[in-house]
Formats: structure tokens, sequence, C-alpha cells
């Protein structure tokens, strides 16, 4: 039986709450993406299939201890194939035990029930807070600004 965008979605939900990382994998087509446009730092912007997901995956139990969905809204799209969830999650990060609160929208696509593209709209600060690193994602950035700095520095010169 093939399920809707929601139902995967939904499906998606239970199994992270259950921390089963491997599950949640498996919703994804072999082919499948995940893209997280904001992501910032170390951050991958897209994982491209199933294989991918599931490593990146892998340890977010080791990080984020999800604990609840506190608010869930799936808007429909114009294609069948395509829903617009809005979510927030909470939890505690394994870190530091701190409580956290994050908002997500996702733009999901499924195809005979399995997830052809699940674009991620999260904010990378507010999660780097509620890990306990926002201060390396800061300096990531200083990083990055230091080696753009050079590099016009070095185009100037050649």
């Amino acid at each position: 039986m093939s399920r809707t965008p929601e139902e995967t979605f939904r499906r998606l939900i239970d199994l992270m709450l259950a921390k089963d990382m491997n599950a949640v994998a498996e919703l994804w087509a072999p082919d499948g993406i995940a893209e997280f446009p904001f992501a910032a730092g170390s951050s991958p912007r897209v994982l491209r299939g199933r294989e991918e997901v599931r490593a990146y995956l892998a340890h977010y139990p080791d990080l984020m201890d999800m604990k609840e969905v506190a608010a869930l809204t799936v808007r429909p799209t114009e294609q069948t194939d395509t829903v617009v969830v809005e979510w927030t999650a909470t939890g505690r990060t394994v870190a530091t035990s701190q409580p956290y609160r994050l908002d997500y929208i996702v733009v999901l696509t499924v195809r005979d029930g399995l997830i052809t593209l699940y674009r991620d709209y999260w904010s990378p600060l507010s999660t780097a807070a509620a890990a306990g690193g926002l201060a390396g994602l800061l300096d990531s950035f200083d990083a990055l600004d230091s080696f753009d700095s050079l590099d016009s520095l070095d185009r100037k010169t050649t």
C-alpha cells in the first residue's frame, strides 16, 4: 500500500520519536534527496540517496533527544505528491541536557510512498544554540570570512 505525503511524514515523525533512524532512512526512495537550504558550518546542504540519509541520521539520537511534536500543520499543494509541513519539535539536547524547542518548515514530495524530496528549512542558529554548539558555528563563519578575505586579496594581487 502506497502512503500519501502526509501519511509518510507522520510515519517519519513516529519513527523519529521512537529513535529508529534506520527505519526513517527506509522512508526515502533509493535516489531520494534531502536538502537543507539554510545549512551552515559543517552541516551538509544536500544528501543524495537513501544511504547518505541513513549515515546522516545514524547519530541523531546521540545529539538530540526529541520527546514530542508540539505542533504539526500539513498543507496540501496543487501537486498531489507534495505537501508543506510546519512542525515544532521539543526535547532535550543530549550533550547539555538542556531542553529545546525547534521549528521547521518542510516541503515533502513522495512517489510510491517513498520520499523523493525532503527540503527542510530549519534554523542552524537555533539548532546550534540548542545543541550547545553556537560558538563553534559562529567560529566557522569567522573562518569562512577569513578565507573569503584571503581569496579576494589573492585575486587582487594576480
